[in-house]
């Protein structure tokens, strides 16, 4: 008798014994892949990650054209503008979880936030995704041909959100674009989802590109810059400086996150683009972030990307997110020669750390900013960027 009790316990340790080392297994296995089944339905979920008037609408677009993508800009612009929340940190969560169910082509939460008598119409910038103005969603435009905005918004107006739904399902890839995240933790429960298979693409702009571009559409964006300030009382001439500093700070919180010390589920799960990249060699950047993640060049997508980024238009302040055909290396170096240098003084003081790890080099004079055979941008050596200061190195390239 003594003996079998012996043997009961033995049985017991052996069974405890080989549950922690299943636990152990699976912790050890996360360094490579999420523990657990891989998403069932084989999608792949893509978050364009970026900040206001950083060329994200249009490599929203880059996305949106491609057949095999269902692309929505922004959903998170519904939760701003209907919770009244009076910061992005309080409203984040909510942000976080109608992007979950979008991603699984759940548009009841999406419904939440919309009035009580809708359709595809409600949706921000909705004529900006193909996909919505394609079958079984509308049928103006056939699977894989390229959507035109002006005929969609005429045509595909009056549908409703179940032809969406619908949509959303039929496509391999779901791509969401989103400025109003401003760190990565909160994103960390998508990651860890088995049923989602989420990759980042974090778009960066030079901030002195950027501040240009904000000021071309500063009332478009007076709600959205409340919400970052956490409807703090700042002087309307700081308002601009303080929103972009809170910018900053974020590419830095989410690139060293990221980088430094990523936890397991999001190691090979984040690539940093740098607009000015995209800009200069946009064919090259725009096939690496497909590779990046499972989509495939196609010679039809090969002559819109190059004639979307070689055109001639110059963009106005009535066009805040219409995407035109533009010469994206002159449009990424015009701030050189319209923004006045104490603008440009200004934005260096607030995003000097930014610009340092994200590969943008300073300028000391007005001649320096105008001189447009001096190169601002640090070759991209991935993640190595030095916090030094580069003054001395960079005056010496200036030409007298």
């Amino acid at each position: 008798m003594p003996r079998c009790k012996v043997n009961l316990s033995t049985m017991i340790f052996l069974v405890i014994l080989q549950g922690a080392a299943v636990v152990l297994f699976c912790g050890w296995y996360m360094e490579l892949s999420p523990c657990g089944s891989p998403p069932s339905n084989g999608k792949v979920h893509v978050l364009l990650l970026s900040s206001w008037r950083s060329g994200s609408s249009f490599l929203g677009q880059v996305f949106s054209q491609h057949p095999s993508v269902f692309y929505l800009m922004e959903p998170a612009w519904h939760v701003w503008t209907s919770l009244q929340k009076p910061s992005a940190q309080v409203l984040r969560m909510a942000v976080r979880d109608l992007l979950r169910s979008v991603f699984q082509c759940d548009f009841a939460t999406m419904e939440a936030y919309l009035p009580q008598q809708h359709n595809v119409s409600t949706l921000f910038m909705w004529g900006e995704s193909r996909a919505l103005c394609s079958p079984p969603a509308c049928p103006l435009t056939p699977r894989g041909h390229f959507s035109n905005f002006t005929r969609c918004l005429q045509a595909c107006d009056a549908q409703g959100l179940q032809g969406a739904q619908e949509a959303c399902s039929t496509y391999s890839h779901v791509v969401l674009k989103e400025v109003r995240f401003f760190e990565l933790e909160s994103l960390y429960p998508l990651l860890q989802d088995p049923s989602l298979d989420l990759r980042i693409i974090h778009l960066v702009r030079d901030p002195r590109a950027v501040m240009r571009s904000r000021e071309g559409a500063a009332k478009a964006l007076m709600r959205d810059n409340a919400i970052v300030l956490e409807q703090r009382s700042i002087p309307a001439a700081e308002v601009q400086y303080q929103v972009l500093q809170e910018i900053c700070r974020s590419h830095v919180r989410i690139n060293e996150r990221a980088i430094l010390k990523p936890p397991p589920f999001l190691k090979g799960r984040y690539k940093m683009v740098r607009y000015e990249d995209v800009a200069r060699n946009p064919l090259g950047e725009i096939n690496d972030m497909y590779e990046f993640v499972g989509l495939e060049m196609s010679t039809q997508l090969e002559e819109w990307i190059y004639k979307v980024t070689h055109g001639k238009g110059k963009g106005t302040k009535k066009e805040a997110f219409k995407i035109t055909s533009r010469n994206a290396a002159d449009v990424s170096q015009a701030w050189r020669s319209t923004l006045p240098h104490n603008k440009v003084k200004r934005v260096q003081a607030v995003c000097k750390g930014a610009m340092s790890l994200l590969g943008y080099r300073t300028v000391y004079s007005e001649k320096e900013q105008k001189s447009l055979d001096i190169d601002l941008l640090v070759p991209r050596k991935p993640y190595q960027f030095s916090w030094l200061p580069t003054k001395t190195e960079h005056q010496g390239t200036v030409k007298t």
